[in-house]
């Protein structure tokens, strides 16, 4: 049985295995820790598992404290210094100096508090106590015998300005050693934090230094008790697992590969669509190698400044060489691997720039150091050439959603710790559930397990997995008040929908019906096939244009109106019409040709009057349907006012609910392998006769 794309990594630790293969370094890959968290810090603009043991991480450069404590010192003089030099001092004079120069009517300002007088002199004067030493700021004490009246009309007489602040600044020596440190703790607070950032950037490889424009600020380092996964917790992709193995072989015994000269693979794209599992897969390789793995999303890499991506790519490819063997994965790698030369600033903007450093250290592998890059991505169209070739990315993988076997075992999977009704066979989950990926499926049972919660049940029963299934699908139920005439309206739009599903011999099976308001629909009909299909003929396709036109036809048909409730349905019958036309080759007039896809330039891919041929081709298909549709429903009116009425009593119809309302019995499921069945309606005259695809 296979086993799901797509898994929750198992809560068992990881096993260890024998026969470890040696590198050039002596180390073998058995000796690394299994699960360590991202070394030097969460600056890196990765996370990283199974890296080596912290002790043998290189030191971080020390800093000489006799010599950062004697330039402190220096700097400190000079600070005390300057601040002493620019310190406003005031000269300290007697009392009879002082009266001298209010006689002289040269004292210009006064401050007086207490005994203590503090001024300033209209002219400078000498003091004849200090040997004659010249000041124009000065200081006295005022004696107790002093009249202070006589005083008082000497200075307003010469017109003295007193004023309650004093005149000088006169810090101190106390004030100018404290005011002088503050400086220089802030210049020492700043040169230790440029050290570190000098020191880190050392250590990785990157730019350290002015604010560490080298690395990313949203860093995440693992948890250093994540456990490590391998492709026991990986399912239902044995096709993928087998284009990785020889990688994982390579890792865990290079010389079987090295005696007959075959050289490591340098890349690994892993391309499919999202939620497929890829980046579990990238992880598993890692862990089934037992080797260091470090993942990054190529957005990590990419900064306002030209060149910071570009470094990062430089200090990523350096720490795996230190660890090797070892795996890069970057997810999402068309984030800065979009084909070259689009740019509208010029052609060395930093994607490119980054862009060319993974070239560059992708062709710097000798295929002897142990490191391969393993990408995704889901969308590898659009991804350069040179990123492609052999040599960088030496394998593509797809990896596809899993069929209706690894779907079962993802929900068996997911469904461990869920208590489930007796009433729930997830086989039957499985087959209707085509086209979900892994989490897809992983959403549906946590969507159910909410609903039984929610409800009070003490298990979860099929019924929240069906509600659960339409959530996701459909969308959720609004509680909005339609007026009875448009409610009817819409019963008969999805019992158009409905009925073409029934009598159409190769449409999916109809599966619920429903005139309840989801999302921005007022009604939704539900329909899912049996079984797997990865190809569709023209005759399938026509049918699903007829399914999709039912409710138009039947408004048309019951009000003789078309109202804006077919929006979607349109929007549907249109590219599928288009596809047919100018994609898959089912027109005669436009021939096997692929004429929609635009160009990588963004020009159309074929002349005008092609294109004017293709619109004529798909609106002949459309109206070729749409009357199929109108004679279908028409020829079965009995059927169609059964299942409305049916919706306006009960809302919503099941499957075995609709076709007895429709008085059909449900068809059996069709051998997709056996020729189909003799056709009730015929494609009109003039379609394309074209082989199916």
């Amino acid at each position: 049985m296979k086993r799901p794309a797509s898994q929750q990594p198992s809560s068992r630790p990881f096993r260890q295995r024998k026969g470890p293969g040696r590198w050039p370094s002596g180390e073998t890959s058995r000796q690394r820790d299994g699960d360590r968290g991202e070394e030097g810090g969460g600056s890196k603009p990765w996370r990283s598992e199974g890296l080596p043991d912290r002790s043998s991480a290189p030191q971080r450069p020390r800093i000489s404290w006799p010599r950062f404590l004697l330039t402190l010192a220096v700097v400190y003089a000079a600070f005390f210094v300057v601040s002493s030099f620019f310190d406003d001092v005031t000269e300290p004079i007697s009392y009879t100096e002082f009266t001298r120069q209010v006689r002289a009517a040269n004292v210009k300002d006064l401050y007086a508090t207490g005994p203590s007088i503090q001024g300033t002199l209209r002219k400078p004067a000498r003091d004849p106590d200090s040997d004659g030493r010249q000041y124009d700021r000065f200081s006295t004490e005022l004696p107790v015998f002093a009249d202070e009246d006589e005083l008082y009309r000497r200075l307003t007489a010469t017109g003295v300005n007193i004023r309650a602040e004093p005149v000088g600044g006169d810090r101190g020596f106390l004030a100018n050693l404290l005011l002088s440190l503050f400086p220089v703790l802030l210049l020492a607070g700043l040169w230790i934090w440029f050290m570190r950032r000098a020191a880190a950037g050392a250590m990785g490889g990157g730019v350290g230094g002015l604010g560490g424009l080298g690395r990313s600020k949203s860093a995440k380092p693992v948890e250093q008790d994540r456990v490590r996964v391998d492709f026991d917790d990986v399912a239902g992709i044995d096709e993928v697992e087998n284009e990785v193995a020889e990688v994982v072989d390579y890792l865990k015994d290079p010389d079987k590969y090295r005696r007959l000269g075959a050289k490591l693979p340098k890349g690994v794209l892993l391309t499919g669509p999202p939620g497929t599992g890829k980046t579990l897969l990238a992880r598993a390789v890692a862990g089934e190698a037992d080797v260091p793995f470090f993942s990054a999303s190529a957005s990590e890499f990419i900064e306002m400044i030209v060149g910071v991506g570009a470094s990062r790519v430089r200090e990523l490819f350096e720490e795996a060489r230190k660890v090797a063997p070892s795996i890069i994965f970057i997810d999402e790698i068309d984030a800065i691997g979009r084909v070259r030369g689009g740019s509208t600033i010029g052609g060395h903007d930093e994607r490119e720039q980054t862009l060319n450093q993974i070239l560059t250290e992708m062709d710097g592998f000798t295929g002897s150091e142990g490191v391969i890059v393993i990408a995704a991505s889901n969308r590898a169209e659009v991804l350069d050439p040179a990123l492609l070739r052999p040599g960088r990315f030496d394998r593509t993988v797809v990896v596809s959603a899993p069929d209706a076997d690894g779907r079962l075992a993802i929900l068996r999977v997911h469904s461990r710790g869920v208590p489930l009704a007796g009433d729930v066979h997830l086989e039957r989950l499985a087959r209707t559930t085509p086209g979900m990926t892994g989490a897809d499926l992983a959403n549906l049972v946590n969507e159910a397990a909410l609903l039984a919660a929610k409800r009070g049940n003490e298990k979860v029963h099929s019924a929240d997995f069906a509600d659960a299934l339409e959530k996701i699908l459909l969308g959720a139920a609004r509680a909005v008040v339609i007026p009875q005439d448009e409610r009817r309206r819409t019963a008969y739009h999805e019992a158009g929908h409905a009925l073409l599903g029934m009598l159409q011999p190769g449409a999916d099976p109809v599966r619920k019906v429903s005139i309840i308001p989801r999302g921005r629909a007022l009604g939704v009909t539900l329909s899912t096939p049996d079984t797997d299909r990865y190809a569709y003929d023209e005759r399938h396709l026509r049918e699903r244009i007829v399914g999709a036109l039912g409710g138009m036809a039947a408004e048309q048909i019951v009000y003789g109106v078309v109202t804006t409730g077919s929006e979607s349905d349109l929007e549907q019958v249109t590219v599928i019409a288009r596809g047919m036309v100018g994609r898959w080759g089912m027109s005669a007039r436009i021939g096997p040709l692929t004429v929609l896809p635009e160009s990588a330039d963004g020009r159309p891919a074929a002349a005008p009057d092609t294109l004017a041929t293709v619109d004529q081709e798909v609106r002949r298909i459309v109206d070729e349907c749409y009357e199929v549709a109108l004679a279908v429903l028409r020829e079965n009116r009995d059927r169609l006012d059964g299942i409305a009425a049916a919706l306006l009593e009960n809302e919503t119809l099941g499957e075995a609910e609709a076709y007895d309302a429709a008085g059909l019995p449900r068809r059996p499921a069709p051998d997709p392998m056996s020729p189909p069945p003799p056709r009730r309606l015929p494609i009109p005259p003039g379609g394309p006769a074209s082989p199916p695809v």
